[in-house]
Protein backbone atom coordinates (compact mmCIF):
# COMPACT_ATOMS: atom_id res chain seq x y z
CA UNK A 1 0.00 0.00 0.00
CA UNK A 2 2.75 2.45 0.97
CA UNK A 3 4.37 2.68 -2.42
CA UNK A 4 1.12 3.93 -4.01
CA UNK A 5 0.63 6.80 -1.53
CA UNK A 6 2.22 10.15 -2.28
CA UNK A 7 3.17 13.11 -0.07
CA UNK A 8 1.61 16.56 -0.25
CA UNK A 9 2.42 19.98 1.15
CA UNK A 10 0.65 21.69 4.03
CA UNK A 11 0.70 25.49 4.27
CA UNK A 12 -0.81 26.12 7.71
CA UNK A 13 2.37 27.89 8.90
CA UNK A 14 2.35 30.34 5.98
CA UNK A 15 1.09 33.51 7.61
CA UNK A 16 0.68 32.05 11.12
CA UNK A 17 2.17 34.32 13.74
CA UNK A 18 0.72 32.56 16.78
CA UNK A 19 2.45 29.18 16.42
CA UNK A 20 5.10 29.80 13.78
CA UNK A 21 6.13 33.43 14.30
CA UNK A 22 5.43 34.42 10.69
CA UNK A 23 6.90 37.73 9.51
CA UNK A 24 6.64 38.53 5.80
CA UNK A 25 9.98 40.29 5.60
CA UNK A 26 11.72 37.27 7.13
CA UNK A 27 9.79 34.37 5.66
CA UNK A 28 8.15 35.11 2.31
CA UNK A 29 11.29 34.60 0.21
CA UNK A 30 12.03 31.30 1.95
CA UNK A 31 8.44 30.14 1.46
CA UNK A 32 8.61 30.91 -2.25
CA UNK A 33 11.89 29.00 -2.50
CA UNK A 34 10.27 26.12 -0.60
CA UNK A 35 7.31 26.04 -2.97
CA UNK A 36 9.53 26.10 -6.04
CA UNK A 37 11.77 23.37 -4.66
CA UNK A 38 8.77 21.19 -3.80
CA UNK A 39 7.35 21.56 -7.30
CA UNK A 40 10.73 20.92 -8.91
CA UNK A 41 11.08 17.71 -6.88
CA UNK A 42 7.67 16.44 -7.97
CA UNK A 43 5.31 17.24 -5.11
CA UNK A 44 1.90 17.94 -6.63
CA UNK A 45 -0.69 18.40 -3.87
CA UNK A 46 -0.81 21.73 -2.01
CA UNK A 47 -3.30 22.21 0.81
CA UNK A 48 -4.38 25.52 2.34
CA UNK A 49 -7.48 27.09 3.97
CA UNK A 50 -9.31 30.39 4.04
CA UNK A 51 -8.69 30.68 7.78
CA UNK A 52 -4.92 30.09 7.59
CA UNK A 53 -2.97 33.12 8.74
CA UNK A 54 -3.47 34.91 12.04
CA UNK A 55 -4.57 38.44 12.87
CA UNK A 56 -3.97 40.85 10.02
CA UNK A 57 -2.55 37.96 7.99
CA UNK A 58 -5.83 36.03 7.75
CA UNK A 59 -5.93 34.50 4.27
CA UNK A 60 -2.19 34.98 3.85
CA UNK A 61 -1.53 31.30 3.14
CA UNK A 62 -3.89 31.34 0.15
CA UNK A 63 -2.50 34.68 -1.00
CA UNK A 64 1.10 33.44 -0.90
CA UNK A 65 0.27 30.16 -2.59
CA UNK A 66 -1.68 31.98 -5.28
CA UNK A 67 1.23 34.29 -5.99
CA UNK A 68 3.69 31.42 -6.19
CA UNK A 69 1.36 29.56 -8.55
CA UNK A 70 1.05 32.52 -10.86
CA UNK A 71 4.83 32.70 -11.22
CA UNK A 72 4.97 29.14 -12.59
CA UNK A 73 4.78 28.37 -16.30
CA UNK A 74 1.16 27.35 -17.12
CA UNK A 75 2.18 23.83 -18.13
CA UNK A 76 3.85 23.26 -14.78
CA UNK A 77 1.00 24.89 -12.87
CA UNK A 78 -1.53 22.62 -14.53
CA UNK A 79 0.18 19.54 -13.08
CA UNK A 80 -0.64 20.58 -9.51
CA UNK A 81 -3.69 20.00 -7.33
CA UNK A 82 -4.52 23.10 -5.31
CA UNK A 83 -6.87 22.35 -2.42
CA UNK A 84 -8.38 24.79 0.04
CA UNK A 85 -10.65 24.37 3.04
CA UNK A 86 -13.57 26.65 3.88
CA UNK A 87 -14.34 27.15 7.56
CA UNK A 88 -17.95 26.55 8.68
CA UNK A 89 -18.10 29.72 10.75
CA UNK A 90 -21.45 30.27 12.52
CA UNK A 91 -22.42 33.07 10.16
CA UNK A 92 -21.98 30.87 7.09
CA UNK A 93 -25.39 29.29 6.72
CA UNK A 94 -27.39 27.45 4.12
CA UNK A 95 -26.63 26.30 0.62
CA UNK A 96 -25.20 29.68 -0.39
CA UNK A 97 -23.29 30.13 2.86
CA UNK A 98 -19.94 29.44 1.24
CA UNK A 99 -20.48 31.40 -1.98
CA UNK A 100 -18.63 34.55 -0.96
CA UNK A 101 -15.90 32.61 0.86
CA UNK A 102 -15.25 30.39 -2.15
CA UNK A 103 -14.97 33.32 -4.52
CA UNK A 104 -12.60 35.10 -2.11
CA UNK A 105 -10.43 32.01 -1.83
CA UNK A 106 -10.36 31.58 -5.58
CA UNK A 107 -9.32 35.21 -6.01
CA UNK A 108 -6.49 34.86 -3.46
CA UNK A 109 -5.36 31.68 -5.21
CA UNK A 110 -5.14 33.39 -8.56
CA UNK A 111 -8.36 31.90 -9.90
CA UNK A 112 -7.36 28.34 -9.12
CA UNK A 113 -9.19 25.93 -6.78
CA UNK A 114 -8.96 22.28 -7.78
CA UNK A 115 -10.41 20.82 -4.60
CA UNK A 116 -12.75 22.57 -2.18
CA UNK A 117 -13.07 21.07 1.29
CA UNK A 118 -15.19 21.49 4.41
CA UNK A 119 -12.65 22.48 7.07
CA UNK A 120 -14.29 20.69 9.96
CA UNK A 121 -17.47 18.88 10.85
CA UNK A 122 -20.20 20.75 12.75
CA UNK A 123 -21.81 17.49 13.87
CA UNK A 124 -20.85 17.97 17.52
CA UNK A 125 -22.39 21.41 17.97
CA UNK A 126 -24.59 22.35 14.96
CA UNK A 127 -25.42 19.24 12.93
CA UNK A 128 -28.15 21.12 11.07
CA UNK A 129 -25.57 23.51 9.60
CA UNK A 130 -23.29 20.97 7.93
CA UNK A 131 -25.25 19.41 5.10
CA UNK A 132 -26.76 22.61 3.62
CA UNK A 133 -23.33 24.25 3.84
CA UNK A 134 -21.65 21.32 2.10
CA UNK A 135 -24.33 21.24 -0.58
CA UNK A 136 -23.09 24.57 -1.95
CA UNK A 137 -19.56 23.35 -2.83
CA UNK A 138 -21.14 20.17 -4.17
CA UNK A 139 -23.15 22.38 -6.53
CA UNK A 140 -19.91 24.13 -7.49
CA UNK A 141 -18.18 20.86 -8.31
CA UNK A 142 -21.14 19.85 -10.42
CA UNK A 143 -20.97 23.19 -12.23
CA UNK A 144 -17.23 22.90 -12.84
CA UNK A 145 -16.14 25.66 -10.41
CA UNK A 146 -13.86 23.11 -8.70
CA UNK A 147 -12.75 19.68 -9.86
CA UNK A 148 -13.25 17.76 -6.63
CA UNK A 149 -14.71 17.83 -3.13
CA UNK A 150 -13.26 16.89 0.25
CA UNK A 151 -14.08 16.99 3.94
CA UNK A 152 -12.02 17.18 7.13
CA UNK A 153 -12.22 16.03 10.73
CA UNK A 154 -14.91 13.38 10.33
CA UNK A 155 -15.04 9.93 11.82
CA UNK A 156 -16.38 6.88 9.97
CA UNK A 157 -20.03 7.31 10.93
CA UNK A 158 -20.27 10.88 9.68
CA UNK A 159 -18.12 10.10 6.66
CA UNK A 160 -20.47 7.33 5.57
CA UNK A 161 -23.50 9.57 5.93
CA UNK A 162 -21.95 12.46 3.99
CA UNK A 163 -20.62 10.17 1.26
CA UNK A 164 -24.04 8.54 0.88
CA UNK A 165 -25.87 11.84 0.57
CA UNK A 166 -23.37 13.18 -1.95
CA UNK A 167 -23.55 9.95 -3.98
CA UNK A 168 -27.33 10.32 -4.14
CA UNK A 169 -26.71 13.66 -5.84
CA UNK A 170 -24.17 12.13 -8.20
CA UNK A 171 -21.23 13.94 -6.57
CA UNK A 172 -18.06 12.05 -5.66
CA UNK A 173 -16.37 12.63 -2.29
CA UNK A 174 -12.65 12.55 -3.03
CA UNK A 175 -10.85 12.96 0.27
CA UNK A 176 -10.98 13.10 4.06
CA UNK A 177 -8.41 14.98 6.14
CA UNK A 178 -7.79 14.02 9.75
CA UNK A 179 -4.91 14.39 12.18
CA UNK A 180 -2.70 11.33 11.77
CA UNK A 181 0.77 10.87 13.22
CA UNK A 182 2.68 8.58 15.54
CA UNK A 183 1.48 10.93 18.31
CA UNK A 184 -2.12 10.75 17.04
CA UNK A 185 -2.25 7.17 15.77
CA UNK A 186 -5.75 5.98 16.60
CA UNK A 187 -7.34 7.14 13.34
CA UNK A 188 -5.38 4.49 11.44
CA UNK A 189 -4.23 1.92 14.00
CA UNK A 190 -7.82 1.19 14.99
CA UNK A 191 -8.51 0.23 11.43
CA UNK A 192 -12.10 1.46 11.16
CA UNK A 193 -11.50 4.84 9.56
CA UNK A 194 -8.88 3.61 7.13
CA UNK A 195 -11.07 0.67 6.14
CA UNK A 196 -14.05 3.01 5.70
CA UNK A 197 -12.07 5.29 3.38
CA UNK A 198 -10.85 2.34 1.36
CA UNK A 199 -14.36 0.91 1.06
CA UNK A 200 -15.83 4.25 -0.04
CA UNK A 201 -12.97 5.12 -2.38
CA UNK A 202 -12.11 8.23 -0.37
CA UNK A 203 -8.46 9.27 -0.15
CA UNK A 204 -7.21 9.63 3.43
CA UNK A 205 -5.04 12.71 4.02
CA UNK A 206 -2.93 13.01 7.18
CA UNK A 207 -2.46 16.51 8.51
CA UNK A 208 0.13 17.29 11.22
CA UNK A 209 2.06 14.09 10.37
CA UNK A 210 5.17 15.47 12.09
CA UNK A 211 3.25 16.60 15.21
CA UNK A 212 4.29 20.28 14.93
CA UNK A 213 7.92 19.18 14.60
CA UNK A 214 8.08 16.82 17.58
CA UNK A 215 8.67 13.86 15.25
CA UNK A 216 11.57 15.56 13.48
CA UNK A 217 13.75 14.84 16.55
CA UNK A 218 15.60 18.13 16.32
CA UNK A 219 14.69 20.21 19.35
CA UNK A 220 14.74 18.89 22.88
CA UNK A 221 12.63 19.95 25.82
CA UNK A 222 15.02 22.59 27.11
CA UNK A 223 16.80 25.59 25.62
CA UNK A 224 16.51 24.18 22.11
CA UNK A 225 12.74 23.95 22.08
CA UNK A 226 10.61 26.38 20.04
CA UNK A 227 9.24 29.59 21.51
CA UNK A 228 5.64 30.26 22.41
CA UNK A 229 2.83 27.65 22.44
CA UNK A 230 4.86 25.11 20.47
CA UNK A 231 7.56 25.35 23.11
CA UNK A 232 5.06 24.54 25.84
CA UNK A 233 3.96 21.47 23.91
CA UNK A 234 7.56 20.37 23.33
CA UNK A 235 8.41 20.71 27.02
CA UNK A 236 5.34 18.71 28.01
CA UNK A 237 5.57 15.90 25.46
CA UNK A 238 9.18 15.61 24.32
CA UNK A 239 10.61 13.91 27.45
CA UNK A 240 7.81 11.33 27.37
CA UNK A 241 8.16 10.23 23.76
CA UNK A 242 11.82 9.24 23.90
CA UNK A 243 11.12 5.48 23.48
CA UNK A 244 9.33 6.23 20.21
CA UNK A 245 12.05 8.57 18.98
CA UNK A 246 14.72 5.98 19.82
CA UNK A 247 12.92 3.41 17.68
CA UNK A 248 12.49 5.94 14.88
CA UNK A 249 16.22 6.76 14.98
CA UNK A 250 17.09 3.08 14.62
CA UNK A 251 14.75 2.64 11.66
CA UNK A 252 16.02 5.84 10.05
CA UNK A 253 19.62 4.62 10.40
CA UNK A 254 18.72 1.32 8.71
CA UNK A 255 17.40 3.23 5.70
CA UNK A 256 19.98 6.02 5.66
CA UNK A 257 17.13 8.44 6.26
CA UNK A 258 16.06 11.24 8.58
CA UNK A 259 13.71 10.63 11.50
CA UNK A 260 11.07 12.83 9.84
CA UNK A 261 11.05 10.43 6.87
CA UNK A 262 10.11 7.59 9.22
CA UNK A 263 7.15 9.62 10.49
CA UNK A 264 5.95 10.34 6.96
CA UNK A 265 6.40 6.77 5.78
CA UNK A 266 4.49 5.44 8.77
CA UNK A 267 1.47 7.46 7.54
CA UNK A 268 1.99 6.16 4.02
CA UNK A 269 2.23 2.58 5.32
CA UNK A 270 -1.28 3.07 6.73
CA UNK A 271 -2.60 4.34 3.40
CA UNK A 272 -2.71 8.01 4.42
CA UNK A 273 -1.09 10.76 2.34
CA UNK A 274 0.86 12.99 4.73
CA UNK A 275 0.85 16.73 4.10
CA UNK A 276 3.73 18.02 6.25
CA UNK A 277 4.05 21.74 6.68
CA UNK A 278 7.06 22.86 4.66
CA UNK A 279 8.81 26.18 5.30
CA UNK A 280 12.31 25.63 3.90
CA UNK A 281 13.71 24.02 0.75
CA UNK A 282 15.57 21.54 2.97
CA UNK A 283 12.26 20.39 4.45
CA UNK A 284 10.90 19.87 0.95
CA UNK A 285 13.95 17.75 0.10
CA UNK A 286 13.48 15.63 3.24
CA UNK A 287 9.82 15.06 2.40
CA UNK A 288 10.66 13.92 -1.13
CA UNK A 289 13.44 11.67 0.18
CA UNK A 290 10.79 9.68 2.06
CA UNK A 291 9.24 8.69 -1.27
CA UNK A 292 12.37 6.74 -2.18
CA UNK A 293 11.80 4.02 0.42
CA UNK A 294 9.13 2.43 2.57
CA UNK A 295 8.73 0.72 5.91
CA UNK A 296 8.51 -3.04 5.97
CA UNK A 297 5.67 -4.71 7.84
CA UNK A 298 7.72 -5.45 10.95
CA UNK A 299 8.90 -1.86 11.20
CA UNK A 300 5.36 -0.57 10.85
CA UNK A 301 4.06 -2.94 13.51
CA UNK A 302 6.87 -2.00 15.90
CA UNK A 303 6.05 1.68 15.42
CA UNK A 304 2.35 0.97 15.95
CA UNK A 305 3.04 -0.78 19.25
CA UNK A 306 5.37 1.92 20.51
CA UNK A 307 3.04 4.74 19.53
CA UNK A 308 0.04 3.13 21.22
CA UNK A 309 2.08 2.47 24.37
CA UNK A 310 3.03 6.12 24.86
CA UNK A 311 1.43 7.91 27.83
CA UNK A 312 0.86 11.12 25.84
CA UNK A 313 -0.85 12.22 22.64
CA UNK A 314 -1.11 15.33 20.52
CA UNK A 315 -4.14 17.48 21.40
CA UNK A 316 -7.16 16.16 19.54
CA UNK A 317 -9.24 18.31 17.21
CA UNK A 318 -12.33 19.27 19.26
CA UNK A 319 -14.54 19.23 16.16
CA UNK A 320 -13.72 15.66 15.09
CA UNK A 321 -17.04 13.84 14.63
CA UNK A 322 -17.72 10.15 15.24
Amino acid sequence: MAQSVSIGVGTWAWGNQFLWGYRPELHDAALEATFNRAVALGLRFFDTADSYGTGRFTGRSEQLLGGFLQALPPQQRDQLCVATKLAPFPWRLGRRGYDRAFQSSRQRLGGRVDRVQLHWSTARYAPWQEWPLLAGPADGVGAGEAESLGVSNMGPLRLREVQRRLAERGVRLDSLQVQVSLLAPEAVTGGELGACCQELGVDLIAYSPLALGLLCDRAGGGAGSPKGPRGLLFRRLRPRIEPLLALMRNIAAEHGAQVSEVALNWCRAHGAMPIPGLRTPEQAEAAVAALAWQLDEQERLALDRQALALPVRMPANPFLSD
